[in-house]
C-alpha cells in the first residue's frame, strides 16, 4: 500500500471551533479539515472527509450486496410529471425544489426516488416470474429545509443510499424486508454505532408498517423510548400506555379556580398529581366541526397520531375559540357546545372520575364522572409516550434517550405501483399493482452520527473500520538522518502489513503533529523521537483510550501483525484490544 503524506494531503485543521457549529460532528469535521460549508446546508468533503464517506459507502454497498439487492444509477433530476402522477406534487411541500428548464418543463431535485424507480420497472417488469426485484442507488438527494443546521446531520443536500424492492405477494415482501432490516443492523455495527431498531411514522414516504434504525446520542433530534424486553420506539411513533390517576369524589363538584389556566396550575391549586387532571385541546376537522381532545395531565399530544385519528384536525386560535363558545384553560368534557364531538386517549377510559374544565372561565370540576356526567366519542391513542410509560410488549417502565436517525425500512405496499399504473401479470393471469419496499440508509448522517459517538474534547476517535488511515506514523523531526530514515522506513514497513499509513512528515513542532493527530483522529499514532531511537524505541498511542506503550523498534513488527489480525477478527473498535 502507497503511504500518505500529511505535507501533500489537503487536510486544514483550524484551531478554534467555528462559530456556527453547535453539534460535536459539526465542530470537529470543520476543525479536522474534513468538510468545508459552501452555503447554507451545502457542504463539501475534503479529502481526509472523503476517504471516510467512501468507507460509510463501501459497508453499505457491500452489505446490500450481500442480500442480493442490485445498485442502479438514477437522475438526480426527476420530471414533475411523474411525481404528479403519484400524487405527491403537490403534497410534498417547500422542501421539493421545483425548477423549470428553457423549454419550460418543470423538474425537481429529488429529495427520493420512489415515482422515478417505478416509472423505471412499471415497462420493464411483466411477470411473476421476474419478481422479486430489488434494485438500489447510492446518490446526492436534495431537501430544501426551512432551517438547514447541524453540518451533516441536518443539510439541504446529502447522500443517500435509497433501494427499492417489488414483489408479487406480501410474503416475498415480508421476507425482503426483514432481511433488510438484519443488514442495516451489521451496517450499524461494522460503523462502530450503538443502535436501536424502533418503530417510527412513515411520514411523506407513505406505508403502513416502517422502523427506524437510531444511533443513541445526546444530540439527536429524536426522542426514543425503549425496554429491557427488546421493545424500542420513537417517542411520536411507539403506542403510549400512560398511567393517569384518579381523583375521587362522592359526586361532581364545581371549583372556583381563579387565575388557573393550565395544568400545572391547576394541579399545584389541587394538591394533585399533574396525571390527576385532563388536559384538553379543542380544534376542528376537515370539515370545520369542533372537536375536543382529552389527554392525561403529565402527556403532550402527538400530532400523527391526531391526523390518523381525526384526518385534517387543527387547533383553533383563541378567536376561533371564543366563536364556539369555549374558555381556554377551563374545557372540559361536561356541558360542552352542541355537536361538540369528545375523544380522548385510551389510558383515560380506566379513571372513571376527572378533574377538567367547567366550560366556565375561573371554575374546574372534579369527580366528574365518565358514564355519567360526561361521555365520550371515541377513544384514541393521542399521546407522545414518555419515559416511565408501560411498555407495550411487557409492561415494565420504558427508558428514554435520544437518537440520530440513520437509516429506514419501509412496506409501501401498493401506494406507488396502483397510482402510477405499475402492474405484472400474477400467477393466476390477472393483472396486479406491484407491492413494493422501500429501505433508505443516509450515508452523510451516519458519518456525522459516528462522529457523535466517538469524540472527545480532543478531536475525533474513528472506529477502524471508517477511519481516514489506520495509524499515523510521527517522526518528532524531519530532514535529519536518524528520525526522519527511521520513521519512514517505519511506515513502508506497516503499510506493508497491510495498513493504511500516513507519515506526518510536515516540518512542524511535535505539539502541532499530536494536536492534529488527536483532532483528525487516527486509531493509532506511532511516535518516532531521536531518543526513543538511541533505547531502540518509539512510542504507540491508542486514540481511544489514550494509553501509551513504549515498544522495541525490533518487536514493533510483531505488534502490528497482532494488530492487524486483531483488525480483521474484532471489527470497528479492534485497536482496542492491542496492549491487552
Amino acid at each position: 500500500m502507497t503511504v500518505m503524506r500529511m505535507s501533500k494531503i489537503y487536510a486544514p485543521t483550524l484551531k478554534e471551533d467555528p462559530s456556527d457549529a453547535e453539534l460535536a460532528s459539526h465542530r470537529l469535521l470543520l476543525r479536522a479539515g474534513m468538510i468545508r460549508k459552501q452555503a447554507s446546508g451545502l457542504y463539501a468533503f475534503l479529502p481526509l472527509g472523503k476517504r471516510v464517506l467512501n468507507k460509510v459507502q463501501r459497508i453499505v454497498t457491500e452489505e446490500m450486496d450481500a442480500i442480493g439487492a442490485q445498485e442502479i444509477l438514477m437522475p438526480f433530476v426527476q420530471p414533475a410529471d411523474l411525481w404528479h402522477e403519484s400524487g405527491r406534487w403537490d403534497d410534498y411541500g417547500p422542501e421539493l425544489l421545483r425548477v423549470i428548464d428553457r423549454h419550460q418543463n418543470e423538474f425537481c431535485l429529488g429529495p427520493t426516488h420512489e415515482e422515478l424507480i417505478t416509472a423505471l420497472v412499471r415497462n420493464e417488469l411483466k411477470s411473476y416470474k421476474e419478481l422479486p426485484c430489488y434494485l438500489y442507488q447510492t446518490q446526492i438527494k436534495f431537501r430544501d429545509e426551512i432551517r438547514p443546521r447541524f453540518g451533516l446531520m441536518r443539510s439541504r443536500e446529502f447522500i443517500m443510499k435509497d433501494g427499492y424492492s417489488f414483489h408479487a405477494t406480501q410474503e416475498s415482501l415480508q421476507q425482503t424486508y426483514d432481511e433488510t432490516s438484519d443488514a442495516y443492523g451489521r451496517m450499524c455495527d461494522r460503523m462502530g454505532l450503538e443502535w436501536r431498531a424502533v418503530e417510527a411514522d412513515s411520514g411523506q414516504i407513505g406505508g403502513k408498517v416502517t422502523c427506524e434504525f437510531m444511533a443513541l446520542a445526546d444530540a439527536g433530534e429524536a426522542e426514543i423510548v425503549y425496554c429491557g424486553c427488546g421493545y424500542a420506539a420513537d417517542a411520536e411513533a411507539g403506542e403510549c400506555v400512560a398511567h393517569p390517576t384518579e381523583y375521587a369524589c362522592d359526586a361532581m363538584q364545581k371549583i372556583a379556580t381563579p387565575g388557573v389556566h393550565t395544568i400545572t396550575e391547576l394541579a399545584e391549586f389541587l394538591d394533585i398529581p399533574e396525571s390527576s387532571c385532563m388536559k384538553a385541546l379543542s380544534g376542528k376537522d376537515a370539515d370545520g366541526a369542533l372537536v375536543v381532545l382529552f389527554i392525561p395531565g403529565d402527556h403532550e399530544l402527538n400530532e400523527i397520531k391526531i391526523q390518523q385519528a381525526v384526518p385534517g384536525f387543527t387547533l383553533l386560535t383563541d378567536d376561533e375559540m371564543v366563536a364556539f363558545g369555549l374558555h381556554k384553560g377551563s374545557m372540559g368534557p361536561v356541558g360542552l357546545p352542541e355537536g361538540a364531538r369528545v375523544i380522548a386517549d385510551r389510558s383515560l377510559q380506566a379513571v372513571p372520575q376527572w378533574a377538567v374544565g367547567a366550560n366556565e372561565d375561573g371554575f374546574h370540576y372534579v369527580g366528574a364522572r365518565l358514564g355519567t356526567d360526561f361521555t365520550v366519542d371515541a377513544w384514541e391513542d393521542l399521546c407522545v409516550v414518555a419515559p416511565g410509560d408501560a411498555c407495550p410488549a411487557c409492561g415494565l417502565p420504558l427508558q428514554g434517550a435520544r437518537g440520530i436517525e440513520v437509516s429506514q425500512v419501509f412496506q409501501l405496499g401498493t401506494k406507488y405501483s396502483e397510482a402510477m399504473g405499475a402492474t405484472f401479470m400474477a400467477e393466476d393471469g390477472t393483472e396486479q399493482p406491484f407491492i413494493m419496499g422501500c429501505y433508505g440508509v443516509g450515508v452523510t448522517r451516519s458519518l456525522a452520527a459516528i462522529v457523535e459517538q466517538h469524540h472527545d474534547d480532543n478531536g475525533i476517535m474513528w472506529p477502524l473500520s471508517v477511519a481516514p488511515a489506520h495509524l499515523c506514523v510521527i517522526p518528532l523531526t524531519v530532514g535529519d538522518d536518524v528520525v526522519e530514515p527511521a520513521a519512514e522506513r517505519l511506515a513502508r514497513e506497516c503499510a506493508e502489513l497491510g495498513f493504511e499509513v500516513v507519515i506526518d512528515d510536515r516540518d512542524e513542532r511535535a505539539g502541532v503533529k499530536f494536536a492534529d493527530a488527536d483532532l483528525i483522529g487516527w486509531p493509532l499514532q506511532v511516535v518516532v523521537g531521536k531518543r526513543g531511537l538511541a533505547e531502540g524505541k518509539v512510542e504507540v498511542k491508542r486514540r481511544r483510550t489514550g494509553e501509551k506503550r513504549e515498544v522495541d523498534l525490533s518487536s514493533v513488527g510483531e505488534l502490528f501483525a497482532m494488530a492487524h489480525r486483531l483488525m480483521a477478527t474484532k471489527g470497528p473498535l479492534a485497536f482496542d484490544g492491542l496492549f491487552d
